[in-house]
């Protein structure tokens, strides 16, 4: 569960593997935001890390690889890492940081716990993600996710449409992942229509979605 951001100052360390670590102290997420986006644009290194010592939690950037990491070390320790495909998702992941910390991400991304699955094909990657949810709850909001990303309902309201207007190679472990928890939540996947795009997965309306994804719209 998210946490509510309390009002600052809140202390944040940003290191960038230089050894020139900045500590700030900020009152709200976007101060933090801005101070971290300066200190991202203003150096060129494999891995940047912000690390929120209080709540022992630490986002890590590591643009080379295209990857993400998030690690608390509070409670029960884990870490999750993301494979990333767009340079442009590396700062709004750190704003999701600032405002909710670990748990703040839960919905950036396909996270996946063994970092060398991420080195898999997309369509592994996608099987990984979807085995380890084991709930119909939790895979019902990692369905919600993925259409929330690039879905919509058609005008019928009768079925859910996933990648809109996409090709068969986009999305390509969002879409193994999403294949596996139709079947495991027994919805109804119906043939794409002719016009469609390939990419496209069409589902029939089911109460269940209707009452995840209007959390979405």
């Amino acid at each position: 569960m998210a946490r509510p951001y309390k009002p600052g100052p809140k202390q944040f360390v940003l290191a960038g593997g230089d050894g020139n670590d900045q500590h700030v102290s900020v009152g709200d997420p976007q101060e933090a935001y801005v101070a971290f986006s300066a200190f991202f644009r203003g150096r060129e290194s494999d891995t940047y890390t912000i690390t929120d010592e209080p709540a022992k939690q630490r986002l890590v950037l590591m643009p080379t690889l295209g990857v993400i990491s998030r690690v608390t070390e509070a409670d029960h320790p884990r870490s999750e890492h993301l494979r990333v495909d767009r340079p442009n998702r590396y700062l709004p992941s750190a704003m999701l940081f600032f405002e909710n910390g670990y748990a703040g991400l839960d919905h950036f991304g396909q996270w996946l716990a063994d970092l060398a699955d991420l080195d898999a094909s997309p369509e592994a990657r996608g099987a990984a993600r979807a085995a380890t949810i084991t709930t119909e709850a939790a895979a019902i909001d990692e369905v919600g996710r993925i259409w929330a990303d690039s879905g919509y309902v058609d005008p019928t309201d009768s079925y859910y449409i996933f990648f809109d207007s996409q090709d068969i190679d986009d999305d390509r472990a969002d879409r193994a992942e999403l294949l596996q928890l139709i079947e495991f939540l027994g919805l109804e996947r119906v043939d794409t229509p002719a016009e469609a795009a390939r990419g496209e997965v069409w589902v029939r309306a089911d109460p269940r979605l209707d009452a995840q994804c209007e959390q979405w719209s």
